[in-house]
């Protein structure tokens, strides 16, 4: 499957794109404005189904609310999933405003303030420590709060993982503690009264090679029953980190999702239940579980030609959808899925640039795109869409007005 092939979950009812059983058109109208974001509940309903199918049962499945904050989608995945990952205060109010409890939410990231620890250490959720000065502002705040805080330690790795989108370990890094250091940190940590869980081990993100992401997994485990050794009490946390990449261009093929959950299974049959036997096992993901369950829907507002070149003009633009505009980590930029979601069914006739709003050549959304013919008030839509959009745009510039996010 290539990411053209993300379309095809959607429905199409009476030649339009539909979303939680609605009409495109009737969305818009029942919205009120354009442009928006709609998420769609089955299909997110779904995508964890998926995940659960093809990976043991005994993962437990974390959702790293930073691929898409939405409160009613995290509220939604709250009864879905196992446990959330929180990068922010932010997204940890989210998380704790719906039923998960706060030991089954999990907070990381570098350079936590004292004001964000203080907070995640009243919560009662688990602390991703990311050096010895958050380690001993942690057990400050602690003894401040009569609180014993539940901790577990980032572990940036000796290797890295190729593939990745984005690099987030192996290396010089400002992610974790590095590995040769974590010995001695929990030695220090042994002497405090935190309550050391175990470990998180994140390498990388955005990652389609199903064979590198087993390879990676076998690594962390491999590195953490080294250093378990250092640990105080036997390891009760376990993160393997995620990484699942999804298709976001036509040569893009999905992530052989069977492959690794029998090589999970293979882990689980063997080290881990000989070396951790009383670990949860957490793999986290984000963009895997929502990024292909939501579409970006903006309105032609013009057509024009300029020497040659067909323009469809849009009420959106990067100011939503930095991805799509091949401004947020493409190295050569590439389209992402769009269609014309109000004429799905019809051929394919001319060529065209779709571009936004914005006083800038970068506001570009497609770039010789096949499209039918297209009129004004046509609905323009871009599928990828569920992950890193709004919440990674930079929705002030040039002070337009925000998108709104739907979830249907």
């Amino acid at each position: 499957m290539s990411a053209r092939d993300t379309i095809a979950a959607f429905e199409i009812i009476d030649g339009k794109l539909a979303v939680g059983g609605l009409p495109l058109d009737r969305l818009a109208a029942r919205i009120g404005s354009t442009p928006f974001f709609a998420y769609d509940r089955r299909l997110l309903t779904q995508r964890v189904a998926l995940l659960r199918e093809k990976l043991p049962s005994k993962i437990n499945l974390s959702y790293a609310i930073k691929a898409n904050p939405m409160p009613a989608v995290v509220q939604h995945l709250s009864s879905l999933v196992d446990s959330f990952d929180v990068a922010s205060t932010g997204e940890l109010r989210i998380a704790l405003d719906t039923p998960m409890r706060s030991d089954q939410i999990s907070f990381a990231g570098p350079a936590k303030t004292i004001a964000e620890l203080t907070q995640a250490v009243a919560a009662g959720v688990t602390i991703e420590l990311e050096s010895i000065t958050e380690a001993r502002r942690v057990l400050a705040i602690g003894e401040k709060l009569g609180v014993r805080p539940r901790v577990a330690i980032r572990v940036n790795p000796d290797f890295a993982i190729k593939g990745s989108g984005m690099r987030m370990g192996g290396g010089p890094q400002q992610f974790g503690v590095d590995s040769e250091v974590v010995p001695q940190f929990l030695h220090e940590l042994s002497k405090v009264d935190l309550n050391v869980l175990g470990f998180h081990v994140f390498g990388g993100s955005q990652n389609l090679r199903a064979d590198i992401i087993c390879e990676a997994q076998r690594k962390t485990v491999e590195l953490a029953t080294k250093l378990a050794a250092a640990m105080p009490s036997p390891v009760r946390y376990l993160n393997l980190g995620g990484g699942f990449g999804i298709p976001y261009f036509d040569k893009d093929e999905s992530l052989n999702l069977a492959m690794v959950g029998t090589n999970l299974q293979e882990l689980f049959d063997g080290p881990i239940r000989n070396h951790f036997p009383e670990a949860r096992l957490v793999i986290e993901l984000g963009r895997y579980i929502v990024g292909e369950c939501g579409i970006y829907v903006t309105r032609v507002v013009d057509c024009k030609q300029s020497r040659g070149k067909q323009f469809v003009m849009v009420d959106g633009g990067l100011h939503h959808q930095l991805a799509a505009s091949g401004n947020f980590g493409q190295v050569i930029r590439r389209n992402y899925p769009l269609a014309i979601g109000n004429r799905m069914t019809e051929a394919v006739t001319e060529t065209a640039n779709v571009v936004g709003c914005l006083c800038t050549p970068l506001d570009l959304l497609g770039e010789g795109v096949g499209v039918p013919k297209v009129e004004i008030d046509d609905l323009v839509v871009l599928f990828q869409a569920g992950a890193y959009g709004m919440s990674a745009s930079p929705s002030a510039f040039l002070s337009h007005p925000p998108a709104i996010e739907v979830l249907v």
